[in-house]
């Protein structure tokens, strides 16, 4: 009997322990407070966006503090858990349910369950910090709207090709000085 227990004791331990987004921090047993620029940052939404960073999970809710760089942001999604991102750095713009998005630090912005959604970081603005707060009825990551996890949005300019063409250019410019 006494062993039978203490086997459902540690499945639950295991089951409290794990978490809907891969890597994210589990809360609770001990673990109160969080620096969330310190965590470790995990992509936020794999095959659509260039969203990362820190994630907590409690028991219903999960908290992201959320990097995208300037220029870049997500292609139109949707997830089965409502949201809110509150802008703390930079500009959002977007759509959401149809609706344009302009969105400043000091800006939250409410995104239903399972409602269509982009979210660009302005490249006219800084690159982009948001607290994302969700439910837990999936984890962080949703899916494209088209079905495809094919990458994320770049504005023009913007981009891994865009990345990779300057350092190109920089390693040129350093190697005629010498």
């Amino acid at each position: 009997m006494a062993a039978a227990r203490k086997t459902v004791k540690k499945a639950a331990a295991k089951t409290a322990a794990k978490t809907k987004t891969e890597g994210a921090v589990r809360a609770g047993n001990g673990k109160y407070h969080f620096r969330m620029d310190k965590l470790k940052k995990v992509p936020a939404g794999t095959g659509y966006s260039t969203s990362h960073g820190g994630v907590v999970e409690g028991s219903r809710i999960l908290v992201g503090y959320i990097h995208k760089p300037r220029g870049t942001g997500s292609r139109m999604h949707r997830h089965n858990n409502e949201q809110l991102n509150y802008v703390l750095r930079g500009t959002l713009v977007g759509s959401v349910n149809g609706k344009k998005v302009v969105a400043p630090a000091g800006t939250l912005i409410y995104i239903p369950a399972n409602a269509p959604h982009n979210l660009i970081a302005s490249p006219k603005d800084k690159d982009v910090i948001f607290l994302a707060i969700k439910d837990l009825s999936q984890g962080i990551i949703g899916m494209a709207v088209d079905g495809t996890m094919s990458g994320p949005h770049f504005e023009k300019g913007f981009g891994p090709a865009v990345k990779a063409a300057a350092k190109k250019k920089a390693v040129r410019r350093s190697a005629a000085r010498r």
